[in-house]
């Protein structure tokens, strides 16, 4: 900010080269396009910029007022003004150290303006073609990474800016959001060993950091890197082969081929109304649950099974909390299609449906 005193200096005739913004006539003065706002305002917009037409060469001074200048238009919301006058600075002197500021401040006048698209061309710009910045300690390029991350829903240009805020500042952001975002970029673009690599990098951080938007953040990352970690043995090429063999285990009191059919990894235990995060790994020996006699099971299986999950609604447990209903779903890991669609038994719901 320039201060008070400086902004009230007389400011009078000069012999430098004027600054675009300020015109000749019978004497120097400002082009009316840029006096906007109240009488202060543009007495104190007029005398900025004849105290800029005084700090010809690049530097900290020079900085300053055109950053109040710059400043004063965004805060009135003159945000064309602004561009033009941040822009004009750039134009005069390309060399300046501070025009990644000016385009900063220019991309964020354009966002204001809800024209992103611009705005990310400017941030793009900077981070591409002009060294970092730090302004009042705050790096320029991490901010315009911070934007860019923001303004776009495109897989391929996240996984570029996170890998690049993690390489650079990574002692600047949270690192577990960021490895988490990363990893599911990757996933959305169909790039499963780079996804399985960051959701590793990720799971350090599980319980320790919230992910906004991904409320099961962390299940997610242990499902997939667990999985991908284990031999997948358990699973079956199809659900009526599945059922068959879990079916035949129950009808013969087969506690050890029903521990064989579990799903070794992030296997769930759960009642009906429990989160996904609050389930228990289900390390219990059937066999303990199977001494009250014969276990039935449903013919069909649940209405509520469709082509990705099924629903078997089973009673005669030995707890209290007689009926379970046995999860099976389709396994989903594009990494290997040689595991990708099979079923695994997945988990055990305590209780009658809600």
């Amino acid at each position: 900010m320039v201060c008070g005193c400086i902004m009230m200096m007389s400011c009078g005739q000069s012999n430098y080269a004027l600054p675009p913004g300020l015109v000749f006539g019978k004497k120097p003065g400002l082009d009316p396009y840029y006096l906007i706002g109240s009488k202060a305002d543009r007495e104190t917009i007029r005398q900025l910029f004849f105290l800029l037409a005084k700090e010809r060469e690049p530097g900290e001074p020079r900085f300053a007022v055109v950053r109040e200048i710059a400043g004063r238009f965004v805060r009135l919301k003159a945000y064309p003004k602004a561009i033009s006058f941040l822009t004009s600075q750039i134009h005069q002197d390309p060399e300046d150290p501070y025009n990644p500021y000016y385009l900063h401040m220019t991309a964020y006048a354009y966002k204001e303006q809800k024209a992103y698209q611009v705005a990310a061309l400017y941030f793009d710009r900077i981070i591409n073609n002009y060294p970092d910045l730090t302004v009042q300690g705050q790096s320029i390029h991490l901010d315009c990474l911070r934007h860019l991350i923001e303004g776009t829903d495109n897989p391929e240009r996240q996984v570029r800016y996170y890998k690049e805020i993690i390489a650079r500042f990574p002692d600047q952001i949270d690192l577990g959001q960021a490895y988490f975002k990363l990893a599911y970029a990757h996933e959305r673009i169909g790039e499963w060993n780079e996804a399985i690599q960051a959701y590793t990098q990720y799971r350090p951080y599980i319980g320790k950091t919230g992910v906004p938007g991904f409320p099961n953040a962390d299940y997610h990352a242990k499902q997939l890197v667990d999985f991908n970690n284990s031999p997948k043995d358990w699973t079956f090429e199809t659900l009526d082969a599945l059922l068959k063999a879990v079916k035949e285990a129950i009808d013969t009191e087969n506690s050890a081929k029903l521990r064989q059919y579990q799903a070794k990894v992030n296997f769930f235990a759960r009642s009906w109304s429990q989160d996904v995060d609050d389930s228990t790994m289900a390390e219990f020996s059937l066999s303990a649950f199977m001494s009250r006699g014969r276990i039935q099971y449903a013919e069909e299986l649940d209405s509520g099974s469709n082509a990705t999950e099924a629903y078997l609604r089973t009673s005669g447990w030995d707890q209290y909390i007689t009926t379970w209903y046995l999860y099976f779903r389709k396994v989903y890991f594009p990494l290997d299609p040689k595991i990708h669609g099979r079923w695994e038994w997945a988990g055990i719901y305590y209780g009658e449906k809600l």
